[in-house]
């Protein structure tokens, strides 16, 4: 039999994570280490558009800096079968049949500024930040996992195992669904993605962060003098990151 919560106890629940750490998701299932992606007193702004331009020509195969960055960086260990297992950003190969010319590239949350996942999830809990990077609300994912079929990138995962050793800046909860946040604890205090900053120290720098909508940000500049492309283009879903060489 379901439970009904009603709006009393759920700020009871609420007031409980705010003095705990711990908030109950579901019965039996508790989500550690919540944390603020803004301070309270400073909003976001549509003034921003934070994105990402991914150059394949300077992506190498079989480099993982990124994703284990992000492993590392979101504490995304657990002990879990290959078909389980979280995958925040991921490396896939493409091959032109025509050409037979191969790349590689790092395969994440496209931020679009359409969502499909936004438009299906049932409680909210999926949004879009102003700035334009796409989140999930872990506190009221039901797990339903409308949004994983709604997603043409695969980029989200399910957590099926109960976690342990969480990070304070990423909350995550058994039966619950996540993605790439975009490092939004490290954009929100003025800093760049964790893969982002892996690429780099990598030498590969093939993975350029910022504000698309400043004319002025190094991000901006290289769109306007370079061919850059969509994934799945067709669906309207103008993603917040971009490729370069495909």
């Amino acid at each position: 039999m379901s439970e009904d919560i009603n709006p009393n106890r759920r700020a009871f629940l609420k007031t409980t994570a705010a003095v705990a750490g711990v908030t109950v998701v579901a019965p039996g299932v508790l989500l550690y280490g919540v944390s603020q992606a803004k301070p309270a007193d400073e909003a976001v702004t549509s003034d921003v558009r934070w994105g990402m331009l991914i150059d394949t020509t300077k992506c190498a195969d079989g480099c993982d800096a990124c994703v284990n960055a992000c492993t590392a960086e979101h504490g995304l260990t657990e002990d879990s079968s290959p078909e389980t297992k979280a995958h925040w950003i991921r490396k896939v190969g493409l091959r032109d049949k025509q050409t037979g010319r191969e790349s590689s590239l790092p395969m994440l949350c496209q931020h679009c500024e359409n969502p499909p996942c936004v438009d299906v999830c049932p409680t909210g809990a999926s949004f879009k930040r102003a700035d334009g990077i796409v989140l999930v609300d872990r506190h009221i994912c039901i797990g339903c996992r409308y949004c994983m079929m709604a997603c043409p990138y695969k980029a989200r995962s399910f957590i099926h195992e109960t976690l342990e050793n969480q990070k304070p800046h990423t909350p995550r909860g058994k039966g619950t669904v996540e993605s790439c946040t975009l490092c939004v604890h490290r954009v929100d205090s003025g800093g760049e993605p964790a893969c982002v900053e892996a690429c780099s120290q990598a030498d590969h720098k093939a993975m350029l962060f910022g504000d698309m909508k400043d004319p002025n940000s190094e991000i901006s500049k290289k769109l306007s003098e370079v061919s850059s492309t969509a994934l799945r283009a067709d669906m309207g879903l103008n993603p917040g990151v971009r490729y370069q060489g495909l």
